[in-house]
């Protein structure tokens, strides 16, 4: 038998100490390099979006990539990117760590949505309350502080 699978992933990371260094002038070509990694791995990518200090993905994976490394792939893919092609000037890395939570098929149009609206969405709700909705959201047990980006 044949191997197949449906997951949703929605991934959530962000720049450094939250830094807003992802200008509007950066993110549509940085998205398009985060999209060839997700394809060079065999997986989908339903939407990107971020605004000037965090990413959203929404895609499903190939069953042979774990999830790990394909985040691992493109936060590294898109560090070196923006460092060797001098795009977004001040970025000083991703913050350690993700937010990753699967979601089933009937959410997929929802997620794809909420994703689009990243910048209005923020005009209303910090990064960090967005992230703290979305581990209760997800059933996530946390601790506030490493919420907190002071150093990592």
């Amino acid at each position: 038998m044949s191997t197949y699978t449906q997951v949703y992933y929605h991934i959530v990371f962000s720049t450094k100490k939250r830094a807003p260094v992802l200008v509007q002038s950066c993110r549509e070509s940085l998205f398009r390099y985060a999209w060839g990694i997700i394809q060079k791995r065999n997986s989908r990518l339903y939407r990107i979006n971020g605004t000037s200090d965090h990413v959203h993905i929404l895609t499903s994976l190939h069953p042979s990539v774990s999830l790990a490394d394909l985040v691992k792939e493109v936060k590294g893919g898109l560090s070196h990117w923006i460092k060797s092609n001098k795009l977004c000037p001040g970025f000083p890395n991703w913050q350690d760590g993700y937010g990753a939570f699967t979601h089933s098929g009937s959410d997929k149009d929802r997620l794809i949505e909420y994703i689009k609206g990243q910048e209005e969405h923020h005009t209303r709700v910090s990064f960090d309350d967005e992230l703290r909705a979305l581990l209760v959201e997800a059933g996530v047990e946390f601790d506030e502080k490493p919420l907190i980006p002071s150093g990592s």
